[in-house]
């Protein structure tokens, strides 16, 4: 664990408990300057594996574990901040929520891991996601989730179509036709 983007996506993750206990404190600008180096760090993990070829398969489950707990503590520091907007916004947030968990649920029971697939969807459902979740706690309007959360629904299925795709796990797959692709090659990803 001794490269940069492993060491950030453990940041992201120590991150996790902070933003909960200051969601639930109230402290809601330091909640949103927390945010944002979680959010930072999300960015430049991928960047900088890529960039410095530092990409490791360790690597892409921190940053997936960091995700998934982020994903998790989110929904909740909402409710604790503004729990009118998340009251008005559920259907939409409910969707979203649940298209991601079924996907992360499909893979545990399909590989008994958490996925790592990275995928190009992912990535920009996670840019937009993010610029959201960022409007929305720096008391923005709700409504945002309503235009990203239709590309989040996409990518789940996504995802999930990638699981029954891959005959055995593989990190970082960046669509259902490289999933394809790799089925055709008999499962390895080289």
């Amino acid at each position: 664990m001794s490269n940069l983007p492993n060491l950030l996506s453990c940041t992201r993750l120590a991150l996790v408990p902070v933003l909960l206990t200051l969601a639930w404190t109230g402290h809601a600008k330091a909640f949103l300057y927390c945010f944002i180096v979680s959010l930072l760090t999300d960015l430049a993990d991928g960047v900088l594996a890529r960039r410095l070829n530092l990409a490791t398969e360790l690597g892409a489950k921190l940053d997936s574990w960091a995700d998934f707990m982020t994903y998790l503590a989110l929904p909740f520091c909402g409710w604790w901040l503004r729990p009118g907007v998340v009251s008005e916004e559920r259907v939409w947030l409910a969707a979203g929520i649940g298209c991601y968990l079924v996907a992360t649920i499909v893979g545990f029971l399909r590989f008994r891991r958490l996925t790592s697939y990275h995928t190009w969807g992912a990535k920009t459902a996670a840019v937009l996601v993010g610029a959201a979740v960022f409007v929305f706690f720096a008391d923005g309007p709700g409504w945002v989730f309503r235009m990203v959360m239709p590309i989040v629904v996409l990518t789940n299925l996504e995802e999930i179509a990638i699981t029954f795709a891959l005959p055995q796990p593989a990190a970082n797959v960046p669509s259902l036709w490289h999933a394809l692709k790799i089925r055709q090659r008999g499962g390895t990803d080289k």
